[in-house]
């Protein structure tokens, strides 16, 4: 009965640990990243508020959408030859599907004409806004703003000695 006993009790201790062996159990798994087609942004058409009439006592505002079309407020009028009215174009690449947020300057640009004749340009809009999706890869993205015009404002072509800076980046 001893040697039975004995038997017993081993029996019990091997199968104890063959117990907490199969309690123990384990899995693989692989690691993947994807990396995507960086976002860029390249300019095709600049920013052209086009030929501007000033009353000589009432400023005024040449307001371009970026659909390229303007509008006159105050002493400001649109003369029927338009000259060159274009809102600025960028083309926008990267990742087909992917999002991305558009970001505007949020200080006014400087435009300036022999010199020390200056005029600011404010009020960025864009198309699309705040975000675009890159269909095919691509988007165009079009940019208008607000032309400040002081009464009397010199005759002149004014242009900005530092581009303002459109940035895009992915959601």
């Amino acid at each position: 009965m001893k040697n039975l006993n004995k038997i017993l009790t081993l029996i019990i201790i091997l199968f104890a640990f063959a117990a907490t062996s199969f309690a123990q159990v384990s899995a693989t798994s692989t690691s993947t990243g994807t990396i995507i087609a960086p976002i860029s942004i390249q300019k095709t058409i600049d920013m052209n508020f086009g030929n501007v009439a000033v009353h000589p006592t009432n400023p005024g505002t040449v307001v371009l959408v970026p659909a390229g079309t303007r509008a006159a407020t105050g002493g400001v009028t649109l003369p029927a030859s338009a000259g060159t009215v274009s809102a600025a174009n960028f083309t926008v690449t990267g990742a087909t599907g992917y999002t991305y947020s558009i970001t505007l300057p949020s200080a006014a640009t400087t435009v300036t004409s022999s010199g020390s004749n200056t005029m600011t340009v404010d009020a960025f809009t864009s198309n699309p806004s705040p975000t675009g999706v890159l269909t095919g890869g691509a988007q165009t993205l079009t940019v208008g703003a607000t032309l400040n015009v002081a009464a009397g404002q010199a005759a002149g072509v004014y242009v900005s000695g530092t581009p303002f800076t459109v940035t895009v980046n992915y959601n």
